[in-house]
């Protein structure tokens, strides 16, 4: 049986006390579920960890159920989104300063999800190529915008 994102989401929502709507829609490669709820606040936690670590959850069920299962990406009142963009744009300006003054730029500690992001959106890049690098002494990694090689 094929994996039911929108389903599972429900049902965690549901067992944790949460009422809420869950609308599924494609998002380029992955999958997104944009969930609607009165308590998205306490949903989307500080910093968006409780919103990270519910996508974890959701991301973790899908593959055990199907390996083949797109990604999925879970936002909560467009907090996910405004984050994505905020992301992409502070990679961008990163990039131009690596394309003008010819340094690498190192980017605060990401989680991998947003380490992600910012490979995507600079994939296509001619001039830049990113790289993750683990901080000393912590299971965190930063990433590093570099111009590339010719």
């Amino acid at each position: 049986m094929a994996a039911q994102p929108k389903e599972i989401a429900e049902k965690i929502l549901g067992t944790l006390g949460f009422p809420a709507t869950v609308v599924e829609q494609k998002f380029g490669d992955d999958l997104l579920l944009d969930v609607k709820t009165e308590e998205s606040g306490r949903l989307i936690g500080r910093q968006g960890q409780t919103l990270a670590d519910l996508q974890y959850l959701i991301n973790r069920i899908l593959f055990q159920q199907d390996q083949t299962a797109p990604k999925v990406m879970v936002d909560i009142g467009g907090y996910r989104l405004q984050a994505r963009e905020a992301l992409v744009k502070k990679a961008k300006e990163a990039a131009e300063k690596v394309r003008r003054w010819g340094d690498a730029v190192e980017l605060e500690p990401l989680s991998a999800f947003d380490r992600r992001i910012v490979h995507q959106a600079l994939k296509d890049d001619p001039d830049i190529e990113t790289q993750s690098v683990e901080v000393d002494g912590t299971e965190k990694k930063v990433l590093i915008l570099r111009p590339k090689q010719h």
